[in-house]
């Protein structure tokens, strides 16, 4: 019997939750509910009960359908599955990254005193990732010949397509890669004492190349991502 009763999986793209519906839709009924605009897909995943959402683009779209799959629907825990831009030349598009940790890499209080990337009021810096989901996923990765690395994953709101701003974020952060949602997430997590796991397919170098590397690698990494969740499901149920 799985550790977690009800598991909510949060994507921010069509493209990184359809894997998963579907595969909801194949095994039973879907129940499907409209918070916030958003549409929370009730049923199960491989066994496992499950909240399916597609939270859209962005730290304020990601937190709060994080809020309302925690306080509404009753989750026991929280994975966010996606794309990603790699920050790191040794993790090449395909590959994923778990993460060990989320950090807001726009957060900038630092005239009050706060570090970099801190919100004010907020016990940490960057938000410890759920050891034994990281724990699991690893060892699914490694199990199926996946390629996957462990590392910090960096979230704001704009898409990194530069050399400079992949410079400013590894610098200051030492992230692994970047995206616009897990660290909202994993805020929210943090915050109301629910364990959360980020899996991030690489679609991108987050540089001069994205416009090239993206709409050619975004469904098929998505999809990856998405695949190795629902293993995950498969093993906690």
């Amino acid at each position: 019997m799985s550790t977690y009763a009800k598991i909510g999986i949060i994507g921010p793209m069509d493209v990184e939750v359809e894997l998963l519906r579907s595969a909801m839709e194949s095994e039973g009924a879907v129940r499907s509910t409209t918070v916030c605009g958003r549409d929370f897909l009730e049923g199960t995943l491989c066994g496992q009960e499950i909240v399916l959402v597609k939270c859209g683009v962005g730290m304020v779209n990601a937190a709060a359908c994080t809020q309302a799959i925690i306080g509404q629907f009753g989750v026991d825990a929280v994975i966010n599955t996606g794309i990603a831009g790699s920050l790191d030349s040794s993790i090449e598009i395909g590959e994923l990254v778990i993460a060990s940790d989320a950090v807001n890499h726009v957060m900038d209080v630092s005239n009050l005193g706060y570090e970099l990337g801190q919100t004010p009021d907020v016990d940490t810096l960057a938000f410890k990732a759920d050891p034994t989901l990281v724990s699991a996923i690893k060892e699914i990765g490694r199990d199926f010949g996946i390629v996957a690395h462990s590392g910090r994953v960096a979230s704001g709101d704009f898409f990194v397509c530069s050399d400079e701003e992949k410079e400013r974020i590894t610098s200051l952060f030492g992230a692994s890669c970047c995206e616009m949602e897990g660290a909202a997430i994993a805020q929210v997590c943090h915050l109301s004492g629910v364990p959360f796991a980020i899996v991030r397919a690489i679609s991108d170098k987050a540089d001069g190349s994205s416009s090239v590397d993206y709409p050619t690698f975004e469904k098929k990494a998505a999809h990856e991502s998405a695949k190795l969740v629902i293993e995950l499901m498969k093993r906690l149920a």
